[in-house]
């Protein structure tokens, strides 16, 4: 059996080939990548670093403030939620307000962040950030008086 032909060699030249060739565009190799697995890990290093350096320097201190409760708002119900999983839902209506509750929360905390950041103001030219902080404040009483009754 012959041995196989390397797709990256090139063929040998015979007296037919050198007379296609003359005729036909010639046939550049495509450049060959670095493999990912070596360099991956220290490119997502520079990513997230980059990610972290932009955010720590151009993102306002009110805007990081937000993140921050959105964050506490996300572990809030990730909590309720593995509670209900490992404890039980025994007072159903109360687990069920109180996700409800963070996860609306989530929601208007996240209106309010994108009425309120610079880069969005061509969206939002009448809306001042006392106004949209006021918004927020109506609709979180809103929010919380429908999910106190809801519980009974």
């Amino acid at each position: 059996m012959a041995p196989k032909k390397n797709a990256r060699e090139p063929a040998p030249l015979t007296a037919a080939t050198t007379q296609a060739s003359s005729t036909a565009p010639a046939v550049v190799p495509a450049p060959t990548r670095p493999s990912a697995s070596k360099s991956s890990p220290a490119n997502w290093d520079k990513v997230l670093q980059n990610i972290c350096d932009h955010y720590i320097k151009e993102t306002p201190q009110r805007t990081k403030l937000v993140d921050v409760f959105l964050l506490f708002l996300v572990a809030v119900g990730a909590l309720q939620f593995l509670y209900c999983v490992l404890a039980g839902n025994y007072p159903f209506n109360a687990f069920l307000s109180g996700f409800s509750a963070t996860v609306g929360q989530f929601v208007l905390t996240i209106s309010l962040r994108v009425q309120t950041n610079e880069t969005n103001k061509s969206e939002f030219p009448s809306v001042s950030p006392e106004r949209a902080f006021a918004d927020y404040v109506v609709c979180s009483l809103i929010l919380h008086f429908f999910c106190v009754n809801f519980i009974n």
